[in-house]
């Protein structure tokens, strides 16, 4: 039995992508206030309404069709290529100011990226309607019911699906932390974005009371994209009943071995806030959480991570991860029409007028990520890190075959 969701995603998405397609911007050639780290805890009457999403042991073979999530995200996930390990060098400002535009962290070229600049209120209107979609087959369905990795595949991308769609009906914004989100205006992590079944959830709740407490395997964390550059990346297909296993495999091995996910800064072993998070699930102690990392470690990060004797957590670096850190440049300007006739506006809001941004030329800050991009891709071969992403077959399953189970 399979649950399909509707096409209206991949329609709208085609409607505009050969106009803006921001997976052109694969060459170079293209022209805060912290975040709460406080928790939110539920009610006893929640935490009972949350039990009934634990899988169960008798379990009818259902698969969830993903389809057209996987063409929206090969459309505007924009892949960065894998890690070198080296800081993105330091950004200088334009002639004539002061300001940089754009990404100046030195995270900025790891990890992909979702392309918010290109999403035309059509498309981000799809994106909502998608999420209802998702919402629907999870309250329609008996999830616990149907086989872990189909349960554990819904998840991550109603997870994502939220979490993109939240953040692009809040675009431009540079860093989440800096927004309130959801139907309770709270902080990205804690924000109500989506109700199955009845049942109110947020980000948090998805992975540290549904996800982490019912599945033993820690590679689960790096499924969930939270929205910032220092956090797993987004891929770009959808996590399905058959490609879970070796999804989150994949997006295990590039975190681990990034800057993002491990380093040394002062002789101690420097880890992401992600570990702190699922700590209490799957850490009990530093030494599980080094043969964790040992695990998914190329030989050079498996060194560091032997080596160094203390483990402390990095901070969070919270800028948005998309193509040009939410912000706008004077290649930007806005065409306002209102009842009075046309006039020129930024910002664009311009009292009623509808305001429409065209560009007097490319992105400065775009294609200064992308040029970096292009030199870091050629670094990486030169060293021999493979920089694409390999699935044997489709990424599906047979009937009648089973999956590695994520467990």
């Amino acid at each position: 039995m399979t649950a399909r969701s509707n096409l209206r995603l991949t329609s709208a998405l085609l409607a505009v992508a050969s106009l803006t397609a921001p997976l052109a911007a694969e060459t170079s050639a293209i022209p805060i206030p912290a975040q709460s780290q406080s928790r939110a805890i539920a009610p006893d009457n929640a935490t009972t309404q949350l039990a009934q999403f634990a899988p169960d042991q008798d379990r009818r073979e259902h698969r969830i069709d993903y389809e057209h999530w996987d063409e929206a995200l090969a459309w505007f996930v924009v892949p960065m290529g894998p890690s070198i390990r080296q800081g993105a060098p330091r950004v200088d400002p334009l002639v004539g100011t002061r300001r940089i535009y754009g990404h100046e962290s030195r995270y900025r070229l790891e990890g992909n990226r979702v392309a918010f600049s290109y999403l035309t209120p059509q498309i981000r209107q799809s994106i909502t309607d998608y999420r209802a979609d998702l919402e629907q087959i999870g309250s329609e369905l008996d999830l616990s019911a149907i086989p872990r990795n189909e349960q554990l595949a819904y998840w991550i991308n109603l997870h994502n699906v939220a979490v993109i769609e939240a953040l692009a009906a809040e675009y431009p914004l540079a860093e989440p932390s800096a927004r309130g989100f959801g139907t309770n205006n709270a902080a990205l992590d804690d924000a109500i974005l989506v109700t199955v079944d009845g049942v109110s959830l947020s980000p948090r709740d998805i992975r540290e009371r549904i996800v982490y407490p019912n599945w033993s395997d820690p590679k689960v964390m790096y499924g969930f994209w939270r929205g910032t550059i220092d956090g797993p990346s987004i891929q770009r297909l959808a996590y399905t009943g058959g490609n879970v296993d070796a999804l989150l495999s994949l997006s295990a091995e590039e975190f681990v071995n990034s800057l993002r996910g491990v380093e040394r800064w002062g002789g101690a072993l420097r880890v992401s806030p992600i570990y702190d998070e699922a700590a209490e699930f799957y850490f009990e102690n530093t030494d599980a959480l080094r043969a964790h990392l040992s695990q998914f470690a190329r030989d050079d990060v498996r060194e560091l991570v032997n080596e160094t004797s203390d483990v402390a957590y990095k901070r969070v670096e919270g800028d948005l991860a998309d193509l040009a850190r939410g912000e706008r440049d004077p290649g930007v300007n806005f065409i306002c029409q209102q009842a009075g006739g046309t006039q020129g506006g930024d910002p664009p809001r311009v009292g009623n007028a509808t305001c429409t941004p065209t560009r007097t030329v490319p992105n400065l800050a775009i294609q200064r990520l992308m040029e970096e991009r292009a030199e870091k891709l050629r670094r990486a071969r030169k060293r021999g890190i493979r920089s694409g992403m390999v699935i044997f077959g489709d990424g599906q399953y047979v009937e009648g075959e089973t999956p590695p189970e994520v467990e």
